[in-house]
């Protein structure tokens, strides 16, 4: 490993910074919201961008069709959101008002599974009893342990408000990226299209390399495979246009 790195390495793992970190709050995790909602605010407006230009629409409709859609599917995504996690955090406090129950009705039960979850972790003799009295001392450590080890729930950073706000703003912003050369009227209907298809890949394939960032993946694939992603729906959008014109007699 680079010496540089190591010792940066080392300074992470330090007791004072190891209690700092562990002391931290445990942030709200906004990153997936927002790439979620700049993904779907993209593939939703460029898609009805696209499919308006397959049918042969004018650029008036295709604006007119982007802007309703963006505002009433970002509502309508964020809505979803909310409910989603509002959802998860009253199943986790059910769960966790059973485990107070049983603890009150058969602690010896409780501490019992303490045990065999431990034990599975390679604990045995005075080492397990050790921990699972120290575990079982402390009422809330207790609950929550049971949450972590027996249900595999996640308490922490759940945010109903907060992720449906970021999604919602995500979803705008990224969104309506695709419908601006559509508010340039010196531009033809083919040229405001192709302008549109650009700016609408420079966003997925953007997004993909934020994504990358924040997780630790590679950036040239993770910007590569979200924008094939935007590019398959809007090719199924187009053609889906594009069809209906034929199929129906939808007129331009």
């Amino acid at each position: 490993m680079d010496p540089r790195k190591r010792r940066e390495l080392e300074a992470e793992h330090h007791p004072d910074a190891v209690r700092h970190r562990l002391n931290a709050p445990q942030p709200v995790r906004t990153v997936p919201d927002a790439i979620l909602g700049g993904i779907d605010g993209c593939v939703t407006t460029f898609a009805v961008v696209s499919g308006a230009f397959g049918a042969g629409f004018s650029a008036t409709v295709a604006l007119v069709l982007g802007a309703a859609n963006l505002l009433a599917d970002g509502f309508s995504m964020a809505v979803s959101n909310y409910e989603s996690i509002q959802a998860q955090r009253d199943y986790i406090q059910g769960v966790r008002d059973r485990e107070h129950l049983h603890i009150d009705e058969v602690p010896e039960g409780e501490r019992e599974e303490i045990r065999q979850i431990f034990r599975r972790k390679g604990l045995e003799g005075a080492t397990l009893e050790r921990v699972v009295e120290a575990i079982t001392g402390n009422r809330e450590v207790w609950v929550d342990t049971m949450l972590t080890e027996e249900h595999g729930l996640q308490t922490l950073g759940l945010s109903p408000l907060r992720s449906a706000l970021t999604t919602f703003l995500a979803f705008l912003v990224v969104g309506a990226m695709p419908l601006l050369p559509y508010t340039l009227p010196a531009l033809g209907i083919a040229q405001q299209f192709f302008a549109s298809l650009a700016v609408a890949g420079l966003m997925f394939f953007g997004i993909g390399m934020l994504k990358s960032l924040v997780y630790g993946q590679p950036v040239l694939k993770s910007g590569v495979r979200t924008l094939l992603m935007g590019g398959a729906a809007a090719g199924l959008a187009f053609a889906t246009g594009h069809l209906a014109q034929a199929l129906f007699g939808v007129a331009p």
